[in-house]
């Protein structure tokens, strides 16, 4: 049951899901579009590389799992709770995912994830494709606050974050659970109207 604002929504609901999932382009030609079956083997093979697996404990247990992931995603946008985007290299080769969840419309607020393929790391995509998500987001989609947490042992997630302008703001501890056990986990967040990072 929804409860009665007394502050009007900062999206107000029905916004989002009056088009349809947003093609986000960013630096280095790279292009966020939502994902299509036809990428379903790729996205199930990413969850079997080490890193990926270690940080992300939500994992597909077959390719038809992962089509069922993807309508999830198509229906999760259509009931504005959060949108997941391939991270490509011009529309065709998956190089990641980013996703935003938890859209809260009414304060104008969600989260933030990501991985990067084993091949595409070390080449700045994951901090382009965030920054990117963010400009559109905290722009024309209208949200205030983004936030993302990792480990505070993920330190490539760490810079992932800080090079594209979400800030730490603190410390959760024992907040997640990885494939080795409970983890601290740092707590970072962009605001529109933060400075735009370098």
């Amino acid at each position: 049951m929804r409860s009665t604002l007394s502050t009007p929504p900062a999206i107000p609901a029905g916004t989002l899901a009056a088009g349809t999932q947003p093609i986000v382009p960013a630096p280095g030609g790279l292009l966020l579009r939502p994902w299509e079956p036809s990428d379903a083997p790729v996205f199930f093979a990413a969850y079997r590389d080490p890193e990926i697996q270690h940080w992300h404990t939500r994992q597909p247990a077959s390719e038809e799992q992962v089509h069922e992931w993807f309508d999830q995603y198509r229906e999760a946008w259509a009931q504005e709770k959060g949108a997941s985007w391939a991270v490509t290299r011009g529309g065709g080769e998956v190089l990641g995912r980013i996703a935003m969840g938890h859209m809260d419309l009414d304060d104008g607020v969600a989260g933030c994830a990501y991985w990067v393929l084993p091949a595409a790391r070390g080449a700045g995509v994951a901090s382009r494709a965030l920054t990117a998500l963010s400009v559109w987001a905290l722009g024309e989609a209208g949200f205030h606050r983004l936030y993302l947490d990792h480990s505070t042992r993920n330190h490539a997630s760490c810079r992932v974050a800080v090079k594209s302008g979400f800030l730490l703001e603190g410390t959760k501890r024992s907040d997640a659970v990885h494939s080795d056990g409970r983890h601290d986990m740092h707590l970072h967040a962009r605001v529109r109207g933060d400075e735009q990072p370098a």
